[in-house]
């Protein structure tokens, strides 16, 4: 449950705190003074987006931070512990805007995104505005309403999922047996290709090999010539080497003094003796072979007229060969997708068949349970004559849908012997009002939040009818944390707890504050509720018969 709220330069807020308890808690106080201002704050938080301008005037920044207890909210904890953010039985959420427009959200102490603080803040506080009877005409919002009184919302999320899994799969299927005619011609193209490319059977390497073996075929006179010129040379300096060597070795005092001369020129001989063998090598490799030149020279003739016929370059023959090769398997696979997809979509249509008869008896059944239920509750609101249903008719179409087999839309009539019609169409804004709220009342008792706010959800409604509204939210007040924002003092003296909005300013600024009434203080708002201005001892009695009542 909600267990305190900080508030920091948020609109006309500079500084609030505030605890609570479990029980009903109402909030009143003066029209404008700011009732909504801490919901809206809370709603920051959960998620909700912000908006520079709530930033308080003169002010860097606006921060709210929001403390649960989570101790008797399972799935809160396995959400954290899922993210590593459980540090014990007290949730902080925290929210900060700046002027600029920045925001940033955390969770424990660790910064999140604000998707995060709204998938927790649904599994903490359910808040229901005043405006949410609007909402409550729309067929989407009474299908969750039905899924969630019924409980059964794991087997709603199998089925869309089902549905959603076969709608894929058949746009897919669509796809390839839509251009079936065109994957044919494209893999009789493809095959040919490859097939022409199978036949030449280019190797790695081998293009590179057969332009430098034919360079060489080319020029073998020119360089066996160069190569036999240059052997004749080194044969010469071999001899002259020799000579040298001789020469130095022959006389002994002109040997002893240019030892090192011999040295090098002995290394001399060692090197032109192992050049003369390297040229010799190479004079041996290359021979002057015309047949061969021509059967390279074809053969590159054939790469260079498939690389132009395809339009690539000799060197992108192997790549091209490789993908044309891939996309031929991939033609040939789509055959087998086409069977694979057809089985997939049959089993799905059987498990969606299975799951939607299975969803629509458990909707059947929440509904009639819902209709009574919130029809016992609408006779207390002095609506005993008005007839609520909840339609569940067949779709026209027998294909998997993610909403299951049935279409839902809750209907009413408020006449006797009046037909049954949409909500939107029948109800007034006061009936609305009550008919939201009565649902409203009926689906929370079976809500697995712990704790709920009603934003002035008693708006259109007064006298006798808002004493058994106030009823109504204390009894639901058993089960879970309830906070209520009410401008009616029938549905205040219900609170067990009463928190009053004021505001206060000077010529400077303006201030919103929140306070904890004690019993006198109780009786002097609800009276203010009941008199207006000008105070009275009867409607000070007024106040107290009400709240001891």
């Amino acid at each position: 449950m909600l267990t305190h709220i900080s508030i920091s330069d948020y609109t006309i807020v500079s500084s609030l705190e505030m605890e609570f308890s479990n029980a009903l808690t109402v909030i009143t106080g003066e029209t404008g003074a700011g009732k909504s201002i801490m919901l809206d704050a809370l709603g920051l938080c959960l998620g909700d987006r912000a908006d520079p301008k709530a930033v308080r005037h003169g002010c860097e920044r606006a921060q709210v931070v929001a403390s649960f207890d989570t101790s008797a909210i399972p799935q809160a904890e396995t959400w954290l512990r899922e993210r590593d953010l459980h540090t014990g039985d007290e949730c902080l959420l925290r929210r900060v805007v700046t002027a600029e427009g920045r925001s940033r959200a955390y969770i424990n102490g660790s910064a999140t995104t604000v998707q995060d603080c709204a998938e927790l803040g649904a599994l903490l506080i359910d808040i229901h505005s005043q405006h949410a009877h609007q909402s409550l005409l729309r067929k989407p919002v009474q299908r969750e309403l039905l899924d969630a009184f019924a409980g059964h919302q794991a087997l709603a999320r199998q089925v869309e999922q089902t549905a959603s899994d076969w709608l894929r799969s058949g746009r897919e299927l669509e796809l390839l047996t839509g251009t079936r005619d065109e994957h044919t011609a494209r893999a009789q193209l493809l095959a040919y290709q490859v097939e022409e490319l199978d036949e030449l059977n280019l190797q790695t390497g081998e293009l590179a090999a057969l332009e430098q073996e034919q360079k060489l075929l080319e020029n073998a006179e020119g360089i066996l010539a160069s190569a036999h010129q240059a052997l004749e040379l080194c044969e010469a300096q071999q001899s002259g080497t020799h000579q040298a060597l001789q020469l130095l070795d022959g006389d002994v005092h002109v040997a002893a003094t240019v030892a090192g001369a011999r040295d090098l020129l002995d290394s001399a001989a060692i090197q032109l003796s192992e050049a003369r063998g390297e040229i010799q090598h190479y004079i041996d490799t290359v021979e002057i072979d015309p047949q061969r030149l021509d059967q390279v020279q074809r053969r590159l003739e054939n790469i260079y007229d498939v690389a132009r016929k395809h339009r690539v370059l000799p060197e992108e023959i192997g790549p091209l060969h490789q993908r044309l090769q891939e996309e031929l398997q991939g033609l040939a696979d789509g055959g087998q997708r086409i069977e694979q997809l057809q089985q997939d979509m049959d089993k799905l249509a059987q498990a969606y068949r299975d799951d939607a008869a299975k969803l629509a008896n458990k909707r059947r059944t929440a509904a009639r349970k819902l209709v009574k239920q919130a029809s016992e509750v609408l006779a207390s609101l002095a609506m005993e004559q008005c007839q609520l249903e909840i339609a569940l008719p067949a779709r026209e179409s027998a294909n998997p849908h993610p909403h299951g087999s049935e279409d839902i839309e809750f209907l009413i009539s408020t006449n006797p012997g009046a037909p049954t019609q949409a909500l939107g169409k029948i109800a007034s804004g006061g009936e609305l009002s009550r008919i939201s709220l009565a649902i409203q009342v009926v689906t929370a008792s079976t809500s697995t939040v712990p704790s709920m706010i009603f934003d002035e959800v008693d708006v259109g409604i007064g006298g006798a009818v808002a004493e058994v509204v106030g009823k109504l939210l204390r009894t639901l007040a058993e089960q879970t944390q309830v906070l209520c924002v009410t401008h009616l003092p029938q549905v205040a003296a219900q609170g067990q707890h009463h928190i009053q909005v004021s505001k206060t300013s000077d010529k400077k600024s303006v201030e919103t504050r929140l306070s904890l009434l004690q019993e006198e203080e109780k009786v002097l708002e609800i009276a203010r509720m009941l008199g207006g201005v000008k105070i009275t001892e009867q409607t000070l009695a007024h106040a107290r018969e009400m709240l001891e009542a």
